[in-house]
């Protein structure tokens, strides 16, 4: 049998806590995000280049959670073509083009350090 006695509370925790789930500053993510689309934009695949400089991003808030979003504005007869470009596309013949992964490498390393900036913020809460 296991017993667990507590005496005092737990308002430390919950504070700790508290400060910890407000999240980091958008401006954070702001920073990231304009570095994302920088490594996106010089990692695309350019034929004319439209693709490379069609990617921005967006930040949204809601109930605590931070996200940032990348997204690209080239779309070809419904098509977003740099996720044609990312996994490939059957071609008119009969055979497939394969894709190619660029999106994963260019924003890689941005993630690894938004979460390491992300904790370090954690921590100081």
């Amino acid at each position: 049998m296991i017993k667990f006695r507590h005496k005092g509370d737990f308002s430390g925790l919950e504070r700790y806590l508290g400060r910890s789930a407000e999240g980091i500053p958008l401006s954070v993510l702001d920073k990231y995000g304009q570095e994302g689309v920088r490594a996106l934009s010089a990692s695309t695949p350019k034929d004319t280049g439209t693709t490379a400089g069609s990617w921005y991003y967006r930040t949204e808030k809601s109930k605590g959670v931070l996200k940032l979003i990348f997204c690209n504005s080239n779309i070809q007869n419904g098509t977003p073509v740099a996720v044609v470009i990312q996994y490939g596309h059957a071609a008119r013949n009969g055979g497939f083009v394969q894709g190619r992964d660029y999106i994963n490498p260019a924003l890689r390393p941005i993630f690894d350090r938004l979460a390491q900036e992300a904790w370090e913020e954690v921590r100081k809460r």
